[in-house]
């Protein structure tokens, strides 16, 4: 079946295609990225592409890599050199699925939706980067999440700098998107770090995100998690990356983690990052 971006994005609401209206588009969420590096535009998709994107999820949900584990913020190995007491030495349950990228076929209607000529371009100037790239990684550049009862994803710094999902649907209970806005930037901040996984921290936002909603997230900076879900109904967002160099995936560690297995563009890239920050 092909799919048309017109029938799946509600572009009367949210003229992006538009140059002579795109603009009205864009200024809020640049507003709100530049205030906390999160912005959320309400029912981006038509109920229709809520329900093509749902059930294309649905459909392959099977091949989703399912793991319980333990991670640390960072996604990296224990380090026994440092102190018991920093940050990357303490250890969360981990919960959820991740569908790889490469169960997404171009003509569905999850890719129809990211590779609309105007998609990518509306989503550069919402985020005023000038360096502003596809992940390059064959295996998370179109991703979903699922989850089901009990499931959650803890406290985690993403390792591409911009970060953009679709809610596609929501469990019975739980499932909220909490953030602490831009709590490193030049250093790690370890001690704010330290107050938000002790539970301690004023600076933690949390959003209820709804079926169709865009969200722009700059999670490299933003240490978040979702909530752990209740219900039958398993929650699923799809994640589009992006990031400030060319060419870059992820680090093998967490591209294990993540997706159960790696691919030679893994092992070849290794180590290659855009900056010096704990992944």
């Amino acid at each position: 079946m092909t799919h048309r971006a017109e029938d799946l994005i509600d572009l009367d609401r949210y003229p992006i295609h538009d140059p002579a209206r795109r603009d009205a588009v864009i200024a809020p969420v640049r507003e709100s990225l530049r205030r906390d590096g999160c912005a959320v535009i309400k029912g981006f998709l038509r109920p229709a592409g809520v329900a093509a994107i749902c059930a294309e999820a649905d459909a392959v949900a099977h091949l989703g890599h399912h793991s319980r584990n333990r991670t640390n913020v960072y996604f990296t190995a224990d380090n026994p050199d440092l102190p018991d007491t920093h940050p990357a030495r303490r250890f969360f349950d981990r919960s959820n699925a991740f569908i790889p990228a490469d169960n997404f076929g171009a003509d569905g209607p999850l890719r129809t939706v990211h590779d609309f000529a105007a998609f990518e371009p509306f989503i550069k100037d919402c985020l005023e980067e000038p360096k502003f790239y596809r992940y390059a990684d064959p295996l998370a550049d179109v991703i979903v999440n699922t989850a089901g009862e009990g499931n959650g994803f803890p406290w985690h710094f993403d390792t591409n700098n911009f970060t953009v999902t679709l809610a596609i649907q929501n469990a019975e209970e739980g499932g909220e998107f909490e953030y602490a806005p831009n709590i490193r930037r030049e250093n790690e901040n370890l001690d704010e770090v330290t107050r938000v996984l002790d539970g301690s921290s004023d600076k933690v936002v949390s959003l209820r995100l709804e079926p169709g909603d865009l969200q722009l997230f700059r999670g490299r900076y933003s240490l978040h998690r979702v909530a752990p879900l209740r219900g039958d109904r398993p929650r699923h967002v799809a994640i589009f990356s992006y990031v400030e160099e060319p060419g870059m995936v992820g680090a093998p560690e967490r591209t294990r983690q993540l997706y159960g297995r790696v691919l030679p563009i893994h092992l070849e890239r290794a180590g290659h990052r855009a900056d010096a920050l704990m992944d």
